[in-house]
């Protein structure tokens, strides 16, 4: 039987892999001009791939393939052909796999990762700042959306295709019954989560199992003093878990713990159960995002607690450097154009998508990445849908980035098998910050 910590450990080793046979082969591919994106020549109409991860079934691929199918009608002998691995990690494993053989397809995803700043330094990403301008869809898009796909040096060469908020949900009727407010600190947490301890409720829900929404926790505290930072500089080794920004999260982590915000056994709850908790009226917090709209924001959320439920965004520090209105709003994984294969059928076809997709994608109730489409509110929707739709107009320029998205595979798996440690009170926050500086060096060797 393969654990799962075998299963991570071989994970790890096959990107570790990866990566060094990518630094090995250098720009050999070569030849190509991220900046030509207006490749003179024929459209010549064939078929091109997309290697993504993304749900078979959501909005995106479906908005995708309608697009494609449209555009195949007028372009006889095109076809989008998707390959999709929903799976994040066996998705990682096999997008650096194909990287370091120089085997990608036209149109890849990818977080605006280390090991993806790496393939655009060797000419090998079309740049998407030239591209977006030569279309004319520049002006188009959110600026948090962009920003979220940028690069630490500003640079882009991934397109968005959504946009989220992430928010705390919560039950009002529980907060009044527990005589609590919401927290107007990070630091009022504890104090918030013990008083809906002692009135027999869990605090806040959360999906351990998947392990990113606990890291969620660990980048806010460091987002609040900092802005982006820090987790620039200590995924580039210029900052350590053991500076200021990462003691203060580690001891508010432990705090969180020690004060019972999370249920017992939140390290083996999966996502649905983690929402369950929530919407049947045993947990008074949420923290997810707005992709799960459909099911908080309409009528599908249990009638028991539907009158209840309300959102606020992530609380300030003192000594913030950060706005109220900026917190987590991704973008999603973004896509990434090959230069490799970039030619005159890729620019016609991804002009064409581009310019169709946001109306289609709002339509189904979805927030657009760009300002140019409005978001379609079902008929069974809460006044919560509407205010979050409107507040998407109203957010920051700064993004707090899911680290899962900024750090290397193996420090990012280390730091997530820690934070469960830590929270569960087995280490202290200075054993934590040891071993995370520990893993932090040898992976950035």
């Amino acid at each position: 039987m393969v654990t799962r910590k075998r299963t991570a450990a071989l994970l790890t080793a096959a990107v570790t892999a990866a990566a060094l046979a990518l630094s090995s082969c250098g720009g050999a591919a070569g030849g190509a001009d991220p900046t030509d994106v207006n490749p003179e020549g024929e459209i010549e109409p064939r078929e091109i791939s997309w290697l993504l991860s993304r749900p078979a079934d959501g909005g995106v691929i479906t908005a995708m393939e309608q697009i494609a199918d449209e555009y195949a009608a007028d372009h006889p002998g095109f076809s989008l052909n998707l390959i999709t691995t929903p799976d994040r990690p066996s998705y990682i494993q096999k997008y650096e796999t194909l990287a370091a053989a120089n085997k990608l397809p036209e149109l890849f995803d990818t977080d605006a990762t280390p090991f993806a700043q790496k393939l655009a330094g060797q000419d090998r990403m079309v740049d998407i700042d030239l591209l977006l301008a030569d279309l004319g869809l520049d002006d188009d898009y959110r600026e948090a959306a962009l920003s979220y796909q940028r690069f630490d040096d500003g640079s882009l060469y991934m397109v968005p295709f959504e946009f989220q908020l992430e928010v705390f949900w919560y039950n009002t009727a529980i907060f009044e019954q527990a005589g609590v407010s919401v927290p107007a600190t990070l630091d009022d947490f504890p104090a918030m989560c013990t008083a809906l301890r002692s009135a027999g409720v869990t605090p806040i829900a959360l999906d351990g199992q998947d392990q990113w929404p606990l890291e969620r926790y660990m980048a806010y505290y460091p987002f609040r003093t900092t802005g982006a930072d820090f987790i620039q500089d200590l995924k580039n080794g210029d900052a350590s878990f053991a500076d200021p920004a990462g003691q203060a999260a580690a001891r508010w982590l432990a705090d969180l713990g020690e004060a019972g915000c999370f249920a017992e056994g939140f390290s083996s709850t999966g996502y649905a159960d983690a929402q369950a908790l929530f919407t049947s009226g045993k947990a008074a917090v949420y923290n997810i995002g707005t992709w799960e709209l459909g099911n908080l924001a309409t009528d599908a959320l249990d009638p028991a607690v539907q009158g209840s439920v309300d959102y606020f965004t992530l609380p300030t520090v003192e000594g913030a450097v950060t706005a109220e209105n900026e917190y987590v709003t991704p973008s999603g994984i973004g896509m990434a154009v090959n230069a490799q294969t970039y030619d005159p059928l890729v620019r016609d076809f991804l002009g064409y998508a581009l310019e169709r997709y946001p109306e289609i994608y709002a339509a189904t109730g979805a927030l657009s990445p760009t300002t140019t489409a409005q978001t379609t509110i079902p008929a069974d929707a809460t006044d919560l849908y509407s205010r979050l739709v409107t507040q998407a107009d109203e957010v920051g320029t700064a993004i707090a980035m899911p680290w899962d998205t900024q750090l290397d595979p193996a420090t990012n798996t280390r730091l997530q098998q820690e934070l469960t440690l830590l929270v569960q009170g087995d280490i202290t926050p200075e054993e934590f910050t040891t071993t995370m500086d520990a893993a932090l060096a040898e992976n950035l060797r």
